[in-house]
């Protein structure tokens, strides 16, 4: 079973918080499918890896493009797996894939000021939670540093 964690953002924006999470999960070796609402976010969340801090970038690349398959971190607004991520994570709402356990982990990263993403983050707590999988929720402190609350 897939090991299923919700981060919700209270203190920053998604734009803010994103890449510091591909970095840790590169950082352990593992590739990461990033699967957004639209493809206007998806291709939105393209540039901002790039241009995210003045001193690196993010390697990344979109699903439409060649060598998608070769990707560390792959944008997409489909349920597909083409770079064979061991960590999928969903924003903006996206709908996960039906069966999330080839994944290590699966990522919902919500916005804490948006009444339908916390309302489909619960639903999907229940849902995995039932489905067996080890479910963790995350919550942004004052400071921005992630609390685990349950």
């Amino acid at each position: 079973m897939a090991e299923i964690l919700f981060y919700h953002l209270t203190e920053s924006t998604l734009d803010d918080a994103l890449p510091g999470l591909l970095e840790k999960t590169l950082q352990r070796g593992w590739r990461a499918v990033v699967q957004t609402g639209s493809e206007e976010r998806r291709d939105s969340l393209d540039a901002h890896l790039w241009t995210f801090r003045d001193d690196s970038f993010l390697a990344h690349g979109r699903d439409h493009e060649p060598f998608a398959p070769d990707q560390p971190v792959l944008l997409t607004s489909g349920q597909a797996n083409a770079n064979d991520a061991a960590v999928r994570f969903l924003v903006d709402g996206a709908e996960p894939p039906p069966d999330l356990t080839p994944y290590e982990r699966v990522v919902f990263l919500f916005d804490g000021h948006d009444a339908a993403q916390l309302e489909a983050a619960r639903g999907h707590w229940k849902v995995n939670k039932e489905a067996g999988h080890a479910v963790t929720y995350w919550q942004q402190a004052a400071d921005r540093r992630w609390e685990r609350k349950a």
